[in-house]
């Protein structure tokens, strides 16, 4: 899963990726795009490789694509940002960082600093980003569906979808509300329609806020983080041992990057089942409803191919009786089929014969 950080200039958003990835932002470079993986915290899978010791510790990963700050107050930077668009289109959700904080020594976007209008503006671009392509895409396809073609058919439902899209856009409704079925749902995943995106909203608040920002919503935002990126990004680069006391002491309950990957994980519905033993302990990424035999694909196809039964025990059981030997002596292994939906935090070994 990838997920793009956005927003105005000077908002403190390249500095949030540093903070959430450890890249160093290099000031004396022209601004371009940065990706990074990044490991999910898991204090499930820490305790897991406690228990065991493993030869290998694979922690999920999230991957943040840093876009550089835009600017819409004139044509060119519009230009700008419907280019730089075009990879936020193979992402599967939007960071949008806005600033929330006034400092004499860092210029403001648009001279003001107001999160609300920022995010405001940033949503109605995306409405017009996407109108831009379902718009050519119209014509296009009202040119196409005039020929006696072996496709005519499946462009002139598509044509017809995109006609609802467009009008659920220029009707600021959302572009769900004109998908009806499983082609059509196909059909909008291949453009990555912006506003179809879950977008994340992140005020990047001043350090006399950090331990109580003030309220922020927004009725286009999944979610909303209030963070100071500075703070984060120096607490970023303290050895692991000092950085609870720092946050502590700021009266910040856990770092940024815990806090973001979670609401993403959230936006999209993403969970995590493990597997571990001597060799390695590991998180997997699903999505919510994942069943017990798509998950063990997972891991490999033959696993899935050969599926007999998921032997599945809660990591919530293994917490409390401390390891494997004590689960199953309290009978606490549950054997699952196929069909079984597969619950966050599932500790499974797979049954399979090939």
């Amino acid at each position: 899963m990838k997920f793009a950080l956005i927003g105005p200039m000077q908002s403190g958003k390249s500095t949030l990726f540093s903070a959430i990835t450890g890249q160093p932002y290099d000031t004396g470079h022209a601004p371009a795009e940065r990706l990074a993986s990044v490991p999910v915290p898991d204090k499930r899978l820490d305790y897991l490789a406690e228990v065991y010791k493993p030869k290998k510790y694979t922690p999920a990963h999230l991957e943040f694509l840093d876009i550089p700050g835009f600017s819409l107050a004139d044509a060119g930077g519009v230009a700008e940002f419907r280019k730089a668009m075009q990879s936020v289109r193979k992402c599967d959700g939007i960071v949008a960082v806005v600033r929330g904080y006034e400092s004499p020594n860092v210029a403001s976007y648009r001279g003001r600093v107001d999160p609300r209008a920022d995010v405001d503006e940033l949503h109605a671009e995306l409405i017009f980003a996407d109108l831009e392509q379902v718009t050519n895409r119209i014509e296009k396809l009202e040119k196409s569906v005039q020929k006696p073609t072996k496709t005519r058919d499946a462009e002139l439902r598509e044509l017809a979808m995109m006609k609802r899209v467009r009008e659920a856009l220029e009707s600021e409704s959302p572009v769900s509300s004109a998908i009806h079925n499983d082609e059509e749902r196909g059909i909008a995943a291949s453009f990555g329609f912006l506003t179809l995106k879950p977008v994340i909203v992140v005020v990047n608040v001043g350090e006399a806020e950090v331990g109580n920002p003030p309220p922020f919503e927004h009725p286009h935002a999944r979610a909303t983080i209030a963070l100071a990126a500075e703070i984060e990004m120096e607490v970023s680069q303290l050895e692991p041992a000092d950085r609870a006391a720092f946050l502590a002491d700021l009266g910040i309950a856990e770092p940024a990057q815990a806090r973001l990957i979670r609401a993403c994980y959230d936006a999209v519905g993403l969970i995590s089942f493990l597997t571990c033993g001597e060799d390695e302990v590991r998180a997997w990424t699903i999505t919510k409803g994942t069943t017990a035999v798509d998950a063990a694909g997972k891991i490999h196809s033959d696993i899935q191919r050969g599926f007999i039964r998921a032997e599945t025990v809660s990591y919530a059981d293994f917490e409390a009786h401390k390891d494997m030997k004590g689960v199953k002596a309290a009978n606490k292994v549950r054997l699952e089929p196929k069909h079984y939906v597969v619950l966050d935090g599932d500790i499974i070994n797979f049954r399979f014969n090939v």
